[in-house]
């Protein structure tokens, strides 16, 4: 009966000790009062109490930790292609980057290893830049809203759109702007209730549509009703030949 209530109680112990975990943990403490030093052959001095008594110097645990740097094995929207070098925080670069089999690290035999392979991943690659698709989705699911003058005369031009899009936080050059095939003009609030897209030119290279709307703007009564939400409301397509892609756009929820 004893013999069965000590393995009772070892297995409850090993059970227990499994839940914890090893750690490496490294403390550097400095005696706060040093010992006294004794002569040689001489007698050794017993300790005091004084001399038991430490000052904490470094505490691993709260260290910041280099960066670390990997290697990627293949091409990973938004971080890089094949070959690309990236220094990261260590939890970045296990959780995010090495655990997923997505990077390796930067040993000098992977260096050599994927130095060929990052030669003719930029030589074959369908994107002329690893954040082209992030910008791709960004700006396909927009609804640029163009604010346009109610009362005055006006023209649609690429500074417009150059504009609209600063305010919607991003920044795009007039150049990689490809307006619609038909001038817009107005004050017209026919274009209130129509849609149109125009074409963004990515690194000479990708192209994006982003859907536009035009809102007129005016001050007092002059001033039209905000429509909430208006984003999500299907509107008709200014220009036909526009209608079909702009159908295949998705509208932002």
């Amino acid at each position: 009966m004893l013999g069965l209530r000590a393995l009772l109680n070892k297995s409850t112990v090993i059970e227990q000790a499994s839940f914890f975990q090893q750690t490496r943990n490294t403390f550097i403490l400095k005696r706060r009062w040093p010992p006294p030093l004794h002569k040689k052959n001489g007698r050794v001095p017993k300790l005091k109490a004084r001399h038991f008594v430490y000052d904490l110097i470094e505490d691993t645990n709260v260290n910041k930790k280099p960066d670390l740097k990997v290697i990627l094995n293949q091409f990973v929207d938004g971080a890089g292609n094949v070959g690309d070098i990236l220094s990261l925080r260590p939890n970045v670069a296990y959780k995010e980057f090495l655990l997923p089999g997505l990077a390796v690290y930067a040993t000098p035999d992977n260096l050599l290893k994927y130095k060929a392979a990052e030669n003719k991943s930029r030589a074959s690659s369908d994107f002329s830049s690893p954040y082209v698709q992030r910008t791709i989705n960004c700006l396909s699911r927009i609804v640029l809203q163009i604010t346009m003058n109610k009362t005055t005369p006006w023209k649609l031009e690429s500074w417009h759109i150059k504009t609209s899009l600063r305010k919607a936080g991003y920044i795009v050059p007039e150049e990689a702007i490809i307006m619609p095939p038909k001038e817009i003009t107005g004050p017209d609030l026919t274009l209130q209730e129509k849609e149109f897209f125009i074409t963004v030119k990515i690194n000479n290279k990708e192209e994006v549509n982003v859907r536009c709307r035009i809102h007129h703007w005016a001050t007092g009564l002059e001033r039209l009703p905000w429509e909430e939400f208006h984003w999500k409301k299907p509107l008709e397509a200014l220009f036909p030949e526009q209608a079909e892609i702009l159908a295949k756009m998705t509208l932002p929820e």
